[in-house]
């Protein structure tokens, strides 16, 4: 979770570079972008906040540590989709021994074991596969994405967590549970958005996808202005 808080602030300060977007549905998506606002000032960011204060810091890792074990699955597979074989097998072994020896989850003993963390989505997956991005949207309780990703939830959110529950209710909790955590490690972000908000969080958006889906290997433009000013 520190890591991926960590990629969302470096992409928030790249955000200030314009990023080319496709957004024809710029008028509805912003509507759509203040009410998420308003909802998350009038509900998510307190929940969130009374959550981090009453929760100690042992305990907040360690749900952390569950969620992520069981989101391993959904990323195990979709590496296997992508053609990575390798990270795939380690995503599987991360869940079976996060599950064992960690205690359902609750203790990352994958990673001292030297068993990397991977972040994949059936979004990244469509992409790989040659799946154009198609245009902005910004989802209802969401937040921004595009049709490609939306349509690409669907997939994700059968995949993990119901092919380890079967009950729907806990499914539902699981869900719920991950949504609060998600929304906490988010917290102080905002302080860092200057300019067009709407604007700021679309383009630290899409540098953050493209990212995601080239596993951190992104042309540098700046390094390819400097090579032409050389020659």
């Amino acid at each position: 979770m520190k890591q991926k808080f960590s990629l969302i602030i470096y992409f928030i300060f790249l955000s200030n570079f314009i990023y080319s977007t496709h957004d024809p549905f710029e008028d509805v998506n912003k509507v759509t972008h203040k009410l998420n606002q308003e909802l998350d000032s009038i509900a998510a960011r307190p929940i969130a906040e009374f959550y981090k204060k009453i929760t100690p810091d042992l305990l907040e890792v360690g749900i952390s540590n569950s969620l992520s074990n069981i989101e391993d699955l959904n990323i195990g597979i979709n590496n296997i989709l992508q053609g990575k074989l390798k990270d795939g097998l380690s995503d599987f072994t991360r869940v079976l021994v996060n599950s064992t020896f960690g205690i359902f989850g609750l203790f990352d003993i994958a990673s001292d074991m030297g068993l990397k963390k991977h972040n994949e989505d059936f979004g990244q997956t469509l992409a790989l596969w040659g799946v154009p991005e198609g245009p902005y949207v910004v989802l209802p309780g969401l937040g921004p994405s595009t049709l490609r990703d939306s349509l690409a939830k669907i997939p994700d959110s059968i995949l993990s967590p119901s092919l380890l529950f079967t009950d729907d209710q806990t499914v539902y909790v699981i869900t719920a549970t991950d949504l609060l955590v998600t929304r906490a490690d988010l917290l102080g972000i905002d302080v860092l958005i200057v300019g067009d908000e709407y604007l700021f969080m679309k383009d630290a958006y899409f540098q953050n996808r493209e990212y995601e889906i080239y596993d951190g290997k992104v042309e540098d433009d700046f390094d390819t202005f400097d090579e032409d000013w050389e020659d």
